[in-house]
């Protein structure tokens, strides 16, 4: 078994271990949770700080031009594109991931209807991020559509069929942690005629995405996780680039019109991606999420986004290697996908009976003792099939081999010495 001195050599000989120091990480933290908010760049405060106090607070509205402030969804879209596989031009910074699927999907079901009205279907996981079917079933609703949802990835196969309109799926499972297989899944979506929509909200800045060498049609993607862009970061739509000019998108606001400053009455479309932004961008946000996006360009030099999922990989197979072999026995199971291949850059574990209610309670104990992880419900009549899940979330950018180490002996002793039942760990707070 791996021991604590291993580690330490194995972040001693870390190439990319210089790139932890770009982050104000508190002390006696070991954060696992970079895959729900990552972690406060330096360069932030800095550059948030020049926003407020030169550029707003000394040049005020001038600042649209003389600081650049109305080139900012693009700019920063044209660096997300470096890490998803998408060329400048073609991905945009807006709104929220909600808003820019409700966008993203409802542009797809319109270039659907219009080629086979036949076609009444939408498809996605029961597994999906919440939202994502939200935004599905009220679509689904306005258009005398049905929105079917699939139990298991094996059963996607089979909805691949003429009745199909679009593929919605998020590419690595915000529960689980498993990680679709883009390329395939696309191509087979449109060999049976329909279009396919990916959510990169667990996936940009985590794993390398190519969307252009997957043919994907549409994409939508989170600005506060991986890409460390703060609480509540914009988010960004791509679209590729043979829909870029035919598509439509409901939410036409006044930055999507092809002339915004001429004020005309009716809508004329940007050209190309920038018909998908909608009212004035929130600059202050903007200004935050670039700084998180630089922390992960800043791997280029030194492998980009492979260099950072082999190191992932890395991660994530030691941190089941440890907690299967010293926590196996305490009642832990590794509910994420055992082939790296399967897997994005997370690490799912649920509790056996008799301890299988005790999840969120477990967390609390980890995060008393500066290990920050979360909690993710499962279904209460299922949880033997659903379980309720400990999720852990490895960004190589800050996560060291050692962090890993300790997280998981924090870990035996919450369980061994039973920290999780005392009473303020068994007090849900709003938030899980």
């Amino acid at each position: 078994m791996t021991t604590r001195q291993d580690c330490d050599v194995l972040d001693q000989e870390d190439p990319l271990r210089e790139l932890k120091h770009q982050f104000d990480l508190p002390a006696g933290t070991i954060y696992l949770d970079g895959n729900s908010l990552g972690v406060l760049p330096r360069e932030t405060l800095g550059r948030v700080q020049q926003v407020i106090q030169k550029e707003w607070g000394q040049d005020l509205i001038k600042s649209w031009n003389t600081a650049g402030w109305i080139d900012l969804p693009g700019r920063i879209g044209d660096k997300i594109a470096r890490l998803v596989g998408a060329a400048p031009g073609e991905l945009i910074v807006a709104d929220s991931t909600s808003l820019n699927l409700y966008k993203a999907l409802s542009a797809a079901l319109r270039i659907s209807l219009e080629q086979a009205p036949e076609r009444k279907v939408i498809v996605s996981e029961r597994s999906n991020f919440p939202t994502d079917l939200y935004i599905a079933e009220s679509l689904a609703q306005q258009l005398g559509l049905r929105l079917h949802l699939v139990d298991n990835v094996a059963d996607i196969a089979a909805t691949l069929n003429a009745e199909l309109a679009v593929l919605m799926l998020t590419e690595v499972n915000y529960r689980t942690g498993y990680k679709h297989d883009m390329k395939a899944l696309t191509a087979a979506a449109h060999a049976a005629g329909a279009l396919v929509i990916w959510d990169l909200a667990h996936s940009a800045g985590a794993v390398p995405v190519d969307l252009n060498g997957a043919k994907a049609d549409f994409a939508v993607g989170c600005g506060y996780k991986y890409l460390n862009g703060g609480p509540g970061a914009p988010a960004f739509v791509w679209v590729h680039a043979k829909h870029a000019q035919r598509c439509w998108q409901p939410l036409s606001g006044w930055l999507g019109h092809a002339a915004p400053f001429q004020f005309t009455p009716d809508y004329q479309a940007a050209a190309g991606i920038k018909r998908f932004i909608c009212g004035t961008p929130a600059l202050l946000s903007l200004a935050a999420l670039e700084c998180g996006v630089d922390t992960v360009l800043a791997a280029e030099s030194l492998g980009g986004m492979q260099a950072l999922r082999k190191k992932s990989i890395a991660l994530t197979e030691l941190f089941i290697e440890l907690a299967e072999s010293r926590c196996a026995a305490l009642g832990i199971r590794l509910a994420s996908p055992r082939d790296e291949n399967q897997r994005g850059s997370q690490v799912c574990l649920s509790l056996d009976a008799p301890l299988h209610e005790a999840g969120y309670a477990v967390m609390q104990a980890l995060i008393a003792r500066g290990v920050i992880g979360d909690f993710r419900a499962g279904d209460p009549a299922r949880l033997d099939e659903v379980p309720h899940i400990l999720r852990f979330g490895f960004t190589p950018l800050y996560i060291g081999f050692a962090d890993v180490y300790d997280a998981v002996e924090h870990l035996v002793q919450v369980l061994k010495n039973e920290e999780w039942k005392r009473p303020e760990f068994n007090t849900q707070g709003a938030v899980t």
